[in-house]
């Protein structure tokens, strides 16, 4: 059975907005390597869209200019990543991707149960679903040293506790921590 990880950057006063936290090669190539231990991603249809506009690989072969060198490996494990999503309002997508309908239950417990080294999900409404679930077979929080004050916010509206149990624990440069939890079953 592949597990489902939910990694994501968050603040110190638990923002999960993609712009509030800090930005340097040593966390673009964190997260390459993350995407990268799986077998496909699982992202809800704005944090798809985001991404997919944000990091799809240009046609043309040739780096954009606003991307600076050290995250082209980023860029291109995510554009080459296989990727399922999560949309009831999408009728298509493409970017090496496949729309996930109906039960999300059985449509995760599916992708889970094929063999393989795991599956990634990114992203706010989505992992809040799966944590309802019970779903998540770990989840790892890259804690930036900064408050931003504004949302939005890791987990708001979860409606019960999801009690965690610490497996690693890493300190980036930037004063980052990434933080590693399994649940406790």
């Amino acid at each position: 059975m592949r597990p489902l990880q939910y990694s994501i950057n968050v603040t110190l006063d638990g923002c999960v907005d993609h712009r509030a936290g800090s930005k340097d090669e040593e966390l673009h190539r964190f997260w390459a390597e993350k995407l990268a231990q799986s077998d496909a991603l699982l992202f809800g249809r704005v944090t798809f869209e985001m991404m997919q506009g944000a990091w799809r690989w240009p046609a043309n072969g040739v780096r954009p200019e606003w991307m600076a060198e050290w995250m082209e490996p980023f860029a291109r494990t995510i554009d080459a990543a296989r990727k399922y999503v999560v949309s009831s309002t999408l009728s298509q997508v493409d970017w090496n991707s496949e729309l996930l309908r109906g039960d999300l239950a059985k449509a995760v417990e599916q992708l889970k149960r094929e063999p393989g080294k795991g599956l990634f999900v990114g992203g706010v409404t989505l992992p809040l679903a799966l944590a309802e679930l019970g779903l998540i077979d770990e989840y790892e929080f890259v804690v930036h040293p900064r408050i931003a004050g504004h949302g939005p916010t890791l987990f708001a509206g979860l409606s019960k506790y999801v009690d965690l149990k610490l497996v690693s624990r890493r300190e980036f440069g930037s004063g980052a921590v990434g933080l590693r939890y399994e649940p406790r079953r």
